[in-house]
């Protein structure tokens, strides 16, 4: 069983959101070695050969992602993306409250590998304490030296301020959150130009997922050859996994990638509650393609929940158990969704809409004949037409409860 924690090594200390706590434990190295021994094209290149990939959901290369932003000396961004609106999913939110540190020092890097002066942390309005602590911690490290001018000596400055979001799920995305963060309405830019071009207020920018950012530090105390070590082959590193529902242990949990989702489940999270039979996971999150019981030893990894269908995502596993009534949990879902969409562009828009009024129907049990087959029109046509990944990401878990408990909504058609 893994035993060494690594993003989450100080979360259970005490006091460990000052930053005594974090210099105690070896905070704040990270940054002097990459300032002091590496230029910025060297932490770039460590950063890349570590393979670690976004932990925001998309999983992107995150060495690769920092290579697109222009050289030379320029005004640049860099937005730490805190907004975590995903269901199910918690652990951004643990990691600014219990270790903001961590999260700071990250941002330091990747702004000094970048070339950027100035970083936004963007964290959604609801995450009182997350905020709180936040605010505390940035103070402390201009105190100490760690932000501001000539940082640590070393002739680099950094100024990092925190920004709350009014609670809009599509802030998530990398464009919506810079409109945000410019004073304009949460809504997705069309891409390209992609933020490491035009971002925020037109300058080359970088955003990037608190959890992406807390593994940095890492990487350049230990070398990206031991962070390559962890994990499978194309999903390096250790994951925080949320898991929730009906389990004994709700909780984070950070194992490495590839665990299997029986060993999360079972050895970690305590089992099924009531000793009962799993009916369905969710994987990474409510947009997620849903599983079964018969995916249990399926790899949590990016590579290997695609062959079977599905996504990482951020990692938030959500388990159901047979008393779970499948329609009802559609019906939860597509609400969610339907609320959250920006209205910017017209497929999500209707069609979201469209969605929820067959799937309230069928959860009534006043379904229509013709509704499931409108239900898997509307999840055909609505994924890769819409501005951002907003569209596939709500009819994803729609087609999978549809393909894998059809029986359940052909009951409900009167």
């Amino acid at each position: 069983m893994y035993k060494r924690q690594i993003l989450l090594r100080n979360a259970q200390r005490l006091h460990s959101e000052y930053i005594q706590t974090y210099l105690d434990h070896g905070g704040y190295q990270a940054a002097q070695k990459a300032l002091t021994r590496f230029t910025p094209s060297e932490v770039i290149e460590m950063v890349r050969d570590s393979r670690l990939r976004g932990r925001g959901g998309a999983g992107f290369p995150t060495g690769l992602k920092w290579s697109f932003m222009p050289k030379g000396d320029m005004v640049k961004y860099v937005c730490v993306n805190c907004d975590e609106g995903e269901p199910g999913t918690f652990k951004d939110r643990y990691l600014v409250e219990q270790d903001p540190h961590q999260v700071i020092e990250g941002t330091i890097i990747a702004a000094y590998a970048v070339g950027a002066h100035e970083a936004f942390v963007y964290i959604r309005g609801e995450f009182t304490l997350g905020y709180r602590r936040l605010i505390q911690a940035i103070a402390e490290a201009y105190e100490r030296g760690y932000l501001g001018r000539d940082i640590m000596g070393t002739g680099f400055d950094l100024d990092i301020s925190v920004h709350r979001g009014a609670g809009a799920y599509i802030c998530g995305e990398e464009t919506a959150l810079i409109e945000s963060l410019e004073g304009k309405r949460g809504q997705p830019r069309l891409k390209p130009p992609y933020p490491a071009q035009v971002g925020l207020w037109g300058r080359p920018t970088l955003v990037q997922n608190v959890e992406t950012l807390a593994n940095i530090p890492h990487i350049i105390l230990n070398g990206s050859e031991w962070y390559a070590s962890i994990g499978t082959e194309e999903s390096t590193g250790p994951k925080i996994f949320c898991v929730s529902g009906h389990v004994n242990r709700p909780g984070n949990y950070e194992l490495p990638m590839g665990t299997p989702l029986r060993e999360i489940i079972y050895e970690h999270a305590g089992g099924v509650r009531d000793g009962r039979q799993i009916k369905a996971i969710i994987p990474g999150g409510a947009s997620t393609a849903l599983l079964t019981a018969e995916h249990l030893d399926v790899p949590m990894a990016f590579e290997t929940l695609r062959a079977v269908g599905s996504s990482l995502g951020t990692g938030a596993i959500v388990v159901m158990d047979e008393t779970t009534d499948m329609v009802e949990v559609a019906r939860r879902t597509m609400a969610f969704f339907a609320h959250e969409s920006c209205g910017h562009c017209t497929p999500c828009r209707v069609g979201s809409v469209q969605m929820l009024e067959i799937l309230e129907r069928l959860a009534a049990g006043k379904g229509r004949p013709g509704d499931l087959e409108k239900l898997e029109t509307l999840t055909s046509i609505i994924p890769d037409n819409t501005f951002c990944p907003l569209g596939t990401a709500m009819v994803d878990p729609i087609a999978s409860s549809l393909r894998l408990f059809r029986q359940e909504y052909e009951e409900r058609i009167q």
